[in-house]
């Protein structure tokens, strides 16, 4: 159990690094879509029609990546902050609801961004934007829809990190006292 524990922390862990570098290069490209939008439109005159549909997009990105950031650091606006003052016993009910609400939240985002209704797999959010495009340039809007599955597997992921970390700390301190 402690390894699956540490496991699921390494994963988590080295996820939200990779995710982190890649929002902020959706933050870098949004900041240049923007630039080239605004210097086109207020010096030339003639601003590029895809400029702001590709900030648009960069944006969508990076709202996702930021939000799994948020969710990972436990930065994440929540109803209830449970108090570290309570008894165990209520402190593992607290947390078994927290999972269960992600849970109840993150699985039909994931299902139907895979499976459309009556497990039809044409209806799914993502084959329905395989074939849409772009408005202003040639490019499939599932590049865009990709980051709804993306976030929910991650958060997914990051949860899981959260369930394991009472089972990881007292097997570090159990080698500590070794």
């Amino acid at each position: 159990m402690f390894g699956f524990a540490r496991l699921v922390h390494s994963v988590s862990d080295r996820l939200d690094q990779f995710l982190r570098g890649g929002a902020l290069v959706c933050l870098g490209l949004m900041v240049v879509f923007v630039i080239i939008q605004v210097v086109a439109r207020y010096i030339f005159a003639s601003p590029p029609p895809w400029t702001e549909e590709a900030a648009r997009y960069a944006m969508v990105w990076l709202g996702l990546l930021g939000a799994t950031m948020s969710f990972k650091t436990q930065l994440d606006p929540s109803l209830v902050k449970v108090s570290k003052n309570l008894p165990p016993l209520l402190q593992s009910v607290a947390a078994l609801f927290r999972s269960a609400t992600i849970l109840m939240f993150m699985l039909p985002i994931l299902w139907y961004s895979l499976v459309g209704l009556k497990f039809n797999l044409d209806r799914s959010f993502l084959a329905r934007h395989w074939f849409l495009e772009a408005h202003t340039f040639e490019m499939s809007t599932f590049w865009v829809a990709i980051s709804v599955p993306i976030f929910t597997i991650t958060v997914l992921i990051h949860g899981a990190a959260r369930i394991a970390t009472p089972y990881k700390d007292k097997h570090e301190k159990e080698l500590s006292h070794e």
